[in-house]
């Protein structure tokens, strides 16, 4: 198909409204009793999820290094199991912030640090062995490669660069279940409600997150290869009969079960649009920016990644300032304009040389819009994408770019626009009223408003 490219340098809630979803609150001490109570009056009043009644949702933040990323994820997961969540916090990282704030040694398996509340610490030496075992079983049973698969020794494998991530997204999937695999899940030995994920570096999780979206199109080209070349047709079959006899091997349920190859890739491409469609609801995804109010730095680096969210697909949930003891009322005042319509509160400042009491930190004053914000609903956040068929333009939200860093292409004709900028590329699909060739484009305040003809 010919095609043709147009290249301009230019001068996104937890949902339940049950009467007492959290009658199973097991909290040892009369104060944490007191504390729960509190904490779940005001989850109720947000509407928060009752426990293992929906979907597990992921929580994450963005932001620079040393702005408070650690911090916040650890006062999200205590928030979310003081008011009766079956949390899980993951953090894929060798840094012992997160063990230092918990009190708690933390493994490569879920380890309990208190009532409702797990941590896990991914490292990827050793999620790497699971697959690979899972591989030298089903090719044992097929023979497919005669013994050479039997010979890897997992343990001698080191990690190599992009792993991490790939190792990190399948926990993740196992955690979470975004894509609707079953059998992972159910091979999945504790069920949580929140997963509260700390990451490598925000780059990664923002790639992370959109992965299943973008997926979807190397997919398609993998289907026509296997479909419509000579060795596609040949080795399709047998890798797609290797990688389920290795999925069968611990879920015991097939994927196959006896499908044609256009089935297989068929349920394939629903699997992945069922995870980008769950990524992309507010209520299954908290995504949210976290920043030093007293420095500027952090300030632009958080808006730029609210800009590189949106470019990968994502909803920015809200934004939170790391409070200390020289924060002032005018940078809270100055941040709240800078982020709207972002909703926005400051994380309580933690000391780090006293002995951490995490039910005195829940109580304050300032962990109160903290708290509210982690548990509200998000869906009436401004679209990143709006449409006006009356003056045929796209108007598209991009905070922290500047117009020489947005560039425009068109293909397929004039049905959509994919938009380049922060290293993410995204598909505009354009309603019909509006399609055409690009007649012009300017930013305007934060955002691209694209006239098309």
């Amino acid at each position: 198909m010919s095609s043709s490219a147009l290249l301009l340098r230019l001068p996104s809630p937890f949902l339940r409204t049950d009467t007492h979803p959290y009658s199973h609150i097991t909290l040892g001490t009369s104060r944490k009793k007191g504390l729960a109570v509190t904490l779940v009056s005001s989850a109720q009043e947000n509407n928060v999820l009752a426990p293992s009644k929906q979907p597990t949702r992921l929580v994450t933040f963005l932001g620079k290094g040393g702005s408070g990323k650690t911090t916040s994820a650890v006062f999200a997961a205590q928030h979310y199991s003081l008011i009766g969540l079956r949390t899980c916090l993951v953090i894929h990282s060798q840094d012992p912030t997160a063990e230092y704030l918990l009190n708690c040694k933390i493994g490569t398996s879920p380890t309990m640090c208190s009532d409702n509340l797990s941590a896990v610490r991914l490292e990827t030496t050793k999620m790497l062995l699971e697959p690979l075992n899972r591989l030298k079983q089903a090719d044992a049973s097929l023979n497919m490669t005669r013994g050479v698969l039997e010979g890897v020794v997992g343990e001698e494998l080191g990690v190599l660069p992009g792993m991490d991530s790939i190792f990190s997204v399948l926990a993740l999937e196992r955690l979470v279940g975004f894509s609707g695999n079953v059998s992972l899940r159910n091979n999945q030995k504790e069920k949580f409600d929140v997963v509260v994920y700390d990451g490598t570096s925000s780059e990664e999780t923002i790639r992370m997150i959109g992965a299943t979206s973008k997926a979807r199109l190397y997919l398609k080209y993998m289907r026509n290869l296997a479909e419509r070349t000579d060795l596609g047709r040949v080795a399709s079959p047998s890798l797609l009969r290797l990688v389920d006899e290795a999925i069968g091997s611990s879920s015991g349920r097939s994927l196959l079960n006896g499908k044609l190859s256009a089935e297989i890739w068929d349920d394939l491409e629903q699997m992945l649009e069922r995870g980008s469609t769950a990524l992309a609801e507010p209520w299954r995804l908290g995504c949210y920016l976290i920043m030093d109010p007293n420095s500027t730095i952090s300030l632009n680096s958080a808006l730029r990644y609210w800009g590189c969210a949106i470019q990968a697909g994502v909803q920015v949930s809200g934004a939170f300032g790391t409070a200390s003891p020289n924060s002032s009322v005018e940078s809270a005042e100055r941040i709240k304009n800078n982020f709207s319509p972002l909703p926005f509160a400051s994380v309580p400042h933690v000391t780090m040389g006293n002995a951490l009491g995490w039910n005195e930190i829940m109580l304050t004053v300032r962990s109160k819009d903290a708290r509210d914000l982690l548990t509200a609903q998000t869906s009436d956040i401004t679209n990143s994408v709006k449409f006006n068929p009356a003056n045929k333009s796209v108007t598209l939200l991009m905070p922290g770019f500047d117009k020489s860093e947005i560039k425009l292409f068109q293909y397929r004709g004039g049905s959509e626009l994919l938009v380049e900028a922060g290293d993410q590329r995204r598909v505009i699909h354009l309603p019909s009223q509006i399609q055409g060739k690009v007649g012009g484009a300017k930013f305007v305040d934060r955002s691209l408003v694209i006239t098309m003809r």
